[in-house]
């Protein structure tokens, strides 16, 4: 299914070829947690910008509408009307952030829902028969994230029951992937490596998931609130375990300049929800870095966000209609920004696909490294 097509040091150009389509890494995976982009773009608006891979979230859609009604209606690909791949998150993450009481034991997690209160059990087999029923291409392991910084020994028991969650999900979608009524008998399975940031609890969690052969490989639990340094030192650990012919997925990360760290480290797939909710606030980017679209600057700028760019924002508005819209609290002015930032950030990760075609990857990435995060 993943196809390496050369390496640039330890950065890798590839292709992922599932059931609904094949995806050229690297890649950025746009975020519909809900089934669509928050900043009112639908699944219909997402090939216009680039997108190759849709992500969906299983504890929101399990909340509502319920997988179980998506499941009679077709699957997400026939509920969103994408029909590119699509990404399922377990729900892990959300349980851990968003539910206020909760249990963890062996069997799983008891939470209480963040939109009506109710009770919910959410162990492996769960999780993938939610997964199962949305229909998604590639359904994420159920997994417990813990928080930065973690206690080394509770790191190590939450990283040992992770294994033992992944093994329990590996033999379930195994079994619903058997049965007659499933919507997507091809459904891919991901395992996740924790093990907060201790080197040693990340390497023994990534050679242990890596025995069980899965179909591709996440590292989960970073980006949540230490240095980017330490997050970059964990992934150049964790690299040299990871299996060399499975597609290799960092969760939750992040700006540009941490794609591109993470690129040259060996990752092949991104998400993050960063481009459109600062998109909603009149956070830009441009090839020249970052931009405040409420600046008083810009009420009379009659220029694109970004010269060149070939968005449909861009080819159609300028800075100072954008910004009064933002003024006037149009919806029409988030719609406009999360479109140019995602198409952005998908024609990064084409341009960082060119330049690994090309040979110069390290010229492209100490390049803009540091420019495209930076405020201008």
């Amino acid at each position: 299914m993943f196809k390496l097509i050369k390496n640039e040091g330890t950065a890798r150009r590839g292709e992922f070829t599932t059931v609904h389509g094949t995806v050229q890494t690297p890649a950025f995976m746009n975020v519909a947690t809900a089934g669509a982009i928050k900043g009112a773009l639908s699944s219909y608006d997402l090939k216009e910008i680039g997108c190759q891979v849709q992500l969906c979230n299983t504890y929101h859609l399990h909340v509502r509408p319920g997988d179980d009604l998506i499941k009679q209606l077709g699957g997400l690909h026939k509920f969103t009307g994408w029909d590119g791949p699509i990404l399922t998150d377990s729900g892990g993450f959300q349980v851990f952030s968003l539910a206020k009481l909760r249990k963890i034991r062996e069997e799983g997690v008891d939470f209480n829902s963040h939109v009506d209160g109710r009770h919910i059990f959410m162990g492996p087999e769960e999780s993938m028969q939610i997964q199962s029923n949305l229909g998604s291409t590639i359904a994420m392991a159920f997994d417990e994230c813990v928080e930065n910084p973690a206690e080394y020994s509770y790191a190590k028991q939450s990283s040992e029951r992770t294994v033992r969650w992944l093994k329990r999900c590996k033999t379930e979608i195994k079994r619903l992937n058997a049965l007659p009524d499933t919507v997507n008998k091809n459904q891919l399975l991901f395992g996740i490596n924790q093990g907060a940031t201790y080197e040693d609890l990340r390497i023994d969690n990534m050679k242990r998931i890596s025995e069980l052969e899965l179909d591709g490989y996440a590292v989960g639990g970073l980006a949540v609130g230490e240095p980017k340094e330490e997050m970059y030192y964990i992934i150049s650990a964790v690299e040299p375990y990871m299996p060399k012919d499975k597609i290799r997925y960092l969760m939750g990360v992040g700006t540009p300049g941490n794609i591109l760290e993470g690129v040259s480290r060996g990752i092949d797939l991104f998400d993050c929800v960063m481009p459109s909710r600062n998109a909603r606030h009149g956070h830009l980017f441009t090839n020249m870095g970052i931009i405040n679209i409420n600046n008083e600057k810009y009420r009379n700028d009659m220029s694109p966000i970004e010269e060149g760019c070939l968005c449909p924002t861009c080819q159609r508005h300028s800075k100072a209609y954008i910004r009064h819209l933002f003024k006037a609290k149009e919806m029409l002015a988030m719609r406009l920004c999360v479109t140019h930032n995602l198409y952005f950030y998908n024609m990064l990760m084409l341009k960082i696909r060119e330049a690994l075609d090309n040979g110069n990857f390290i010229e492209f990435k100490n390049k803009y490294t540091d420019l495209l995060d930076t405020r201008i």
